[in-house]
């Protein structure tokens, strides 16, 4: 672990017996962050892709997740070298990339999370140096994790290059974008279509592999399923999908009774 030590390692939880629950905050609100935080996921991921957060968002977040103890994983927008490092001088312990599809896509990701002579990240640990102190060049390198998302016909069929690429630490399945790839509709928790197979398929790869799979997820009943298949990490829907809810939830029982 590195000396912050406030903060799980993030490594280690992915490699723990069982399927760890990752929170997914799309909103830029500090508030909803630490309620999330605090309320025992073992990882929170904010999206910076899809979601409505900025770089000074993601500062103030990352912040209140190290203040809750919780290790944070942040998605870029996009595989590019100076989004992956600005999220890691902000603090993350685990970079999401979306879009990837091939081995050189992967090393791209991994290059970018890794200092010299390892990789090619650029010196400048914002938040790292004030977490981790002098330690953290050296350590960060076997603390960070890599994550490539599956979510294209081309990764799907590269699956077994994308995960011999050395320093990979897990991959992450966007159901609805590989759903749409393959000729199915989109959307999350999905049933029957082509995507079906292919979630095992990935499942069976990332196992023979050694290599951690996750998958986002909306239902609980789902994220078990997805679990029994193999899968390592499961994002369990939004903080929005929560709140939405609950009050939906809360309001059916209010206007039953």
């Amino acid at each position: 672990m590195l000396a912050d030590m406030t903060t799980a390692s993030l490594r280690t939880r992915l490699a723990e017996p069982g399927t760890a629950a990752i929170g997914w905050l799309t909103s830029p609100d500090p508030l909803v962050a630490e309620t999330i935080a605090r309320s025992g996921f073992d990882a929170v991921a904010l999206d910076m892709q899809h979601g409505a957060i900025d770089h000074g968002d993601a500062l103030r977040l990352l912040q209140v997740l190290t203040l809750a103890g919780v290790p944070a994983i942040v998605r870029v927008a996009w595989n590019e070298p100076h989004l992956v490092m600005k999220a890691l001088d902000l603090g993350a312990w685990g970079v999401i990339a979306p879009m990837l599809e091939d081995a050189q896509d992967v090393r791209r990701l991994v290059e970018a999370c890794r200092y010299p002579p390892r990789g090619r990240r650029s010196y400048g640990p914002t938040r790292g140096a004030a977490l981790a102190g002098a330690e953290y060049a050296a350590r960060s390198d076997d603390e960070v994790v890599p994550i490539a998302m599956i979510e294209t016909r081309a990764a799907l069929e590269h699956i077994d290059e994308l995960l011999a690429v050395p320093g990979l630490g897990a991959v992450f399945v966007g159901p609805a974008d590989l759903s749409q790839a393959l000729g199915g509709p989109p959307g999350a928790d999905l049933e029957d279509g082509p995507v079906v197979d292919a979630l095992r398929h990935v499942a069976e790869r990332c196992a023979a592999a050694g290599v951690s799979a996750g998958i986002y997820a909306r239902s609980p009943a789902y994220a078990r399923r997805m679990a029994t298949l193999g899968y390592r990490f499961v994002a369990l829907g939004s903080a929005l999908d929560l709140v939405a809810s609950g009050a939906d939830a809360a309001l059916r029982a209010f206007r039953a009774a």
